[in-house]
């Protein structure tokens, strides 16, 4: 782990150079235990954290299986070697075995739903796949973005297994400093309500802080005893790390609803930093 410095950054330059540090793994900087059930939810990112966590799980030797409790792309779902449908009340998961005794890496779904989307897994069976299959990691993606840098969770969201041993917030950071809209924010009206922001107000670090730490935000419904971590994605889109960096500060420090871990970085640069 790293001390980010309150410092700026010059658009030409990465990350790495401007904190004086090099890349760091992704799996290493989120401290991953020897076997999880990771929910990852919020924006920014989520399907792209998912498939890089899977990456690199597979590339240490680890059996990975992703999935959804929502819907995804049927084009994100084959990013996956093996894309298997498991109807509900499906008993056998032989083919889920053989799947991650050839290929390692199996997304799993319930089955085709709306034309070009996957149907999710019920948390119930999200929970039997994780206690009942040799796998040593499941992703699950636990809520929608409409691929959008923030959001707020509506009632029925997110959908987090009660067997996850961690739940991973995202964010994307290029939303900080621009107007609180529907073209940055899904779900603006929950945002809004979540943070104090007015239509059209600065996304500032203060008031994004409040949609992970509140009681409604995008940790609700975490299962008892799993860790929240936070993953701030895109940090090469920003102009400074001064943002970002109280930001974090402000997640890992307030004594309400404790953040364990947060990690920023850029998942397309595939640069990691730890906090």
């Amino acid at each position: 782990m790293v001390k980010l410095k309150d410092q700026g950054r010059q658009p030409e330059k990465n990350v790495g150079q401007v904190l004086g540090i090099g890349s760091m793994r992704l799996v290493s900087e989120l401290g991953l235990g020897q076997r999880e059930h990771i929910a990852v939810v919020g924006g920014g990112g989520k399907t792209s954290l998912c498939f890089a966590l899977a990456g690199e799980l597979v590339e240490a030797g680890k059996k990975v299986i992703t999935s959804t409790t929502t819907r995804v792309r049927s084009s994100e779902a084959a990013r996956a070697p093996v894309v298997i449908f498991l109807p509900p009340g499906t008993p056998s998961y032989k083919n889920i075995e053989e799947g991650l005794r050839k290929e390692a890496h199996v997304f799993v779904a319930q089955g085709p739903a709306e034309p070009g989307k996957v149907k999710g897994v019920s948390p119930a069976r999200a929970d039997s796949l994780f206690n009942r299959l040799p796998l040593d990691y499941l992703i699950v993606e636990a809520d929608g973005a409409a691929g959008l840098p923030l959001k707020a969770p509506a009632d029925h969201e997110p959908v987090i297994p009660p067997s996850a041993t961690r739940v991973v917030a995202v964010a994307g950071l290029e939303a900080l400093g621009r107007p609180m809209d529907s073209s940055t924010v899904f779900r603006a009206e929950i945002f809004g309500r979540l943070t104090g922001l007015g239509q059209g107000d600065t996304i500032t670090p203060e008031a994004l802080s409040r949609v992970f730490l509140c009681s409604d935000g995008l940790f609700r419904g975490t299962p008892d005893g799993a860790e929240k971590t936070v993953f701030l994605n895109k940090l090469d889109l920003v102009s400074s790390v001064k943002g970002p960096t109280v930001l974090a500060r402000l997640l890992l420090t307030d004594p309400e609803a404790p953040v364990k871990r947060v990690v920023m970085g850029s998942l397309l640069r595939k640069e990691y930093w730890g906090i």
